[in-house]
């Protein structure tokens, strides 16, 4: 009975679809009169094509093709003869197959073939080709888009197929100018790309169209493989270089990384504004090219203009006079019931004033501290190596001022005191951080400090090795290479090993980008031999270091030399790792070989990587310090992320994963990651995470987190962050290693008075320097044993910082490179990318006279007509000229 109920049941549900099916039917054909009217006209043309004189079949089809030509419609509805005629598709398509192939019939054929759905069908296309691909524009925009994209699926089956393809490449040439004359850049770019024929939109690049080109062309290299995305970037160069836009094909040259394209850019021009603002952009990117022998711009790229500008700004906003650690604290807004003084050694409490004195005034030559006739005062009140921390921030506060810098921290080097002599050597070295003088003061200086005398103990030569370091970062000077090489032996103390290749793979950082290509190129020839030879060096001393030596903090650091030295270069970091994982102790065989990959993909969003990373920290390990390697693995997912918008959110996504999955190894590296993907950039969904892990109940998680909170809004001054580690200095009164970490916080919140930032990109955050990243990531990897190193007697490692600091600031010079005030909008960044039109490229923007800072995302544009800018992207120093009456 139930069956029967069911079927019954059944016949009356399908009899009703029938009539609404019925219902719907009779709607569709109330036509109106005009409708009918060409229904009825095109029913009649299809019936004559099909007759079997060819004449009237043709007469048809002319008709027929006029009839679709003529027809108008809305933009966004079917013309009414091509809706009435695609139901004759299939007709139409058996009788062209089997009795009249015509090309015009096939050209109507190509149309209607476009408005049937079918999955990797290439209909259209076809049809077109039998047509003759001489009038493929004639059916407008949407057709020719369409026919592009049947066109990138059959060039593929055809070279899976290995065959020809030269009936396509002629079509290619045809679409190509028509997308370039009717502004559909993107689409022409698209497909070059597919059809492996990018370079051929060169030609068709001009001034009105360059912008959305090489806009749209960067955007995708950075969904491409490293392979591909080097061959993009070098068309956008080339379509600079076409069009002289210097200044534009420098910012891509320093995209590619290759110095010696950087130099012949440098020199293409003769023109000495231009040249002056390409001295801008090297001397922000610590890129020191050859002496040139004008004096001007000499001094522009070896950045000794820096400290003037940043100092003109600073009066601009009027925070000249020196901050003390007290006006960091803020102490009165402190809970009353809590006396911090008290609860923390006098030690620990001057270590920590030190800190956020350097950060805070970091830059602007004077202090309360150091820089007064009660400077040594303060310096006695810090202890055996604390003492060597206190005088060496004398270079922070001093930073980019040679000059002024070095008679203020010679003093210190005649002391009987060996930690105050091996502080002014790392003052020296960090003042010249970011900066070079024809006289090489720092070489000269440190030079005799090296060599192993009794008059100088272990710790002065320390010092000299990081000062050479942090002098000559980025600068693959040989000099430096030939004083410290012979250091990275496994013979020679730990400590001193692990600095020399830290200082040396600091000046060679990422050298093994460069390509020799001229055999006269001896210069480049050197430079990769010096960095060869720095990799074999650490990579037997590692190979050959004891077994008693494997649990010593300091051991990572040669492995961390190792990814600083190939950072951002894939292809021979693959070869590195190989060795690695053959030669070295299996216990820290992994380490090394996540470190060196994940730096070799830095900033790079490959997903690839990310993923590589991720099942690391997936898989389960009982043992804890077995697990170390995943902390590296978690850290590299940020460092990999850290320059993709998009990656770096789903990155937030997975840490959020890994707090609630993941064992108490990886919780220690989150901050520290998260710190990376948003330096100086204090989002709110990132305080809140580093505020909750700064009360975890892992005290070495809470600390990390402290710590990162100070670097994700480091020099933004940031209220809410402000107010965060204030609480903390309350809650962690007791607790004397989260204080001071707390304290350094805070001192980097307020770095250089808001002025400076830690953030590592430039030229509208397209840009990484590595130089900036590599001083990142040796603090990161101190900060994965903080107990073991910056609680230990390895404090000063948080000076690596320095490399990473510039200003964050636009200044607008005269052609005469004195400072004039701008009028300028300043707003966040809209991303413009394949947008058709003039888009506006800010949104929520103030206006505001020139110098202005820029915070994270922030991007500024002129706000006057009087002025023009030498550079398209305003960013730290740039060069205006005032427009002459009628100039546009």
């Amino acid at each position: 009975m139930a069956n029967e109920k069911d079927q019954k049941d059944k016949k009356e549900t399908e009899k009703e679809d029938k009539s609404k099916k019925d219902e719907k039917e009779d709607k569709k054909e109330e036509l109106s009169e005009e409708d009918q009217a060409i229904k009825d006209k095109v029913d009649e043309l299809v019936g004559k094509i099909q007759d079997p004189e060819v004449g009237v079949a043709k007469l048809a089809l002319a008709t027929l093709r006029t009839e679709l030509k003529t027809s108008t419609g809305t933009v966004t509805a079917v013309p009414k003869p091509l809706r009435f005629l695609r139901p004759h598709y299939d007709l139409l398509k058996e009788h062209y197959d089997t009795k009249l192939k015509e090309p015009a019939f096939a050209n109507i054929l190509s149309l209607l073939a476009m408005t049937v759905n079918k999955d990797e069908s290439t209909a259209s296309l076809e049809f077109r080709l039998a047509a003759g691909i001489e009038e493929f524009d004639e059916w407008g925009h949407e057709y020719v888009r369409h026919v592009s994209g049947e066109l990138m699926v059959l060039y593929g089956q055809r070279l899976k197929e290995s065959k020809p393809v030269d009936d396509l490449m002629k079509l290619v040439d045809l679409i190509v100018p028509f997308d370039f004359k009717h502004n559909s850049e993107p689409q022409a770019c698209d497909l070059l790309l597919e059809v492996d024929r990018l370079k051929d939109c060169i030609p068709h690049c001009t001034e009105d169209n360059q912008s959305r080109v090489c806009n749209y062309l960067l955007g995708i290299a950075t969904l491409c493989s490293s392979v591909r995305k080097q061959a993009i970037h070098q068309v956008v160069y080339d379509i600079k270089m076409k069009l002289n836009l210097y200044t534009q094909a420098l910012q891509i040259a320093l995209l590619i990384q290759d110095r010696k394209l950087t130099q012949t850019t440098f020199d293409a021009t003769e023109d000495e504004l231009v040249k002056k603002q390409m001295a801008f952009q090297l001397a922000r990117q610590h890129i020191f090219l050859d002496y040139t022998g004008d004096d001007a711009i000499d001094e522009i790229v070896s950045n000794m203009k820096i400290s003037k500008y940043f100092l003109y700004t600073a009066r601009d906003f009027n925070v000249m006079d020196p901050k003390t650690p007290e006006d960091i604290y803020k102490t009165h807004l402190h809970d009353q019931r809590t006396n911090l003084a008290q609860n923390i050694s006098s030690h620990t409490q001057n270590l920590a004033a030190t800190f956020v004195n350097a950060f805070a005034n970091c830059g602007f030559l004077t202090d309360k501290l150091m820089t007064t006739e009660k400077g040594n005062e303060w310096l006695y009140k810090n202890k055996d190596h604390r003492q060597m921390t206190a005088a060496a921030s004398l270079g922070l506060i001093m930073l980019w001022e040679v000059e002024e810098g070095i008679p203020k921290v010679d003093k210190f080097l005649y002391s009987n005191d060996d930690y105050v002599k091996a502080g002014a050597l790392m003052a020296i070295g960090i003042l010249h951080c970011g900066v070079r003088n024809e006289f090489d003061p720092a070489l000269a200086m440190m030079r005799e400090y090296l060599e192993e005398d009794k008059k100088h103990n272990r710790d002065v030569r320390l010092a000299a090795i990081m000062g050479l370091g942090l002098a000559y970062c980025g600068t693959r000077r040989e000099e430096v290479y030939e004083e410290l090489i012979n250091y990275i032996d496994v013979k020679t103390p730990l400590e001193v090993c692990v600095f020399a290749a830290l200082s040396l793979s600091l000046v060679f950082v990422g050298a093994c980008n460069d390509v020799v290509k001229d055999e006269d190129d001896e210069v480049t020839k050197t430079v990769l031999s010096n960095h060869e030879n720095i990799v074999q060096h650490i990579t037997t001393t590692l190979s050959e270091i004891k077994e008693d030596q494997i649990k010593e903090p300091l051991l990572r650091f040669l492995y961390v030399a190792l990814g600083v030295l190939h950072l951002g270069c894939p292809s021979k970091a693959e070869l590195l790792l190989d060795v690695l994982g053959a030669t070295l102790n299996e216990k820290i065989a992994k380490s090394a070989c996540l470190t060196v990959k994940t730096c070799a993909y830095a900033g790079s969003g490959d997903t690839t990587v990310v993923r590589e990373m991720m099942k690391e920290c997936v898989e389960k390990i009982e043992k804890e310090e077995d697990a170390f390697h995943q902390s590296i693995a978690v850290m590299g997912i940020g460092l990999v992320a850290m320059g993709e918008e998009l990656g770096g959110d789903m990155c937030k996504r997975l840490f959020e994963h890994l707090l609630q999955y993941g064992d108490v190894v990886m919780r220690r590296a989150i901050p520290l990651a998260l710190a990376l993907v948003s330096m100086s950039n204090p989002q709110l969904i990132v305080t809140d995470t580093l505020g909750k892990l700064s009360h975890d109940a892992d005290q070495e998680t809470s600390m990390a987190a402290c710590l990162a909170l100070g670097l994700v809004g480091a020099g933004t001054s940031n209220a809410r962050i402000s107010n965060m580690l204030r609480q903390l200095a309350s809650f962690y009164a007791k607790e004397a290693n989260h204080l001071f970490l707390v304290r350094v916080s805070q001192g980097l919140l307020f770095m250089g008075k808001g002025l400076l930032t830690l953030n590592p990109f430039m030229s509208d955050r397209r840009i990484l320097n590595f130089s900036a990243v590599a001083g990142l990531l040796l603090v990161m990897h101190a900060s994965l044993d903080l107990k073991g190193l910056i609680f230990g007697k390895h404090h000063f490692l948080l000076y690596y910082l320095v490399t990473a600091i510039s200003p964050r600031m636009l200044l607008t010079v005269n052609p005469e490179l004195e400072p004039v005030g701008v009028t300028v909008r300043v707003g966040a960044a809209v991303d413009t990318v394949a947008v058709a039109g003039r888009p506006k490229t800010i949104t929520g923007f103030q206006t505001h006279n020139t110098p202005v800072l820029l915070s994270y995302g922030d991007r500024a544009e002129l706000g006057t007509d009087k002025f023009g800018a030498i550079t398209d992207v305003l960013e730290d120093v740039i060069i205006v000229e005032a427009k002459k009456e009628g100039e546009e």
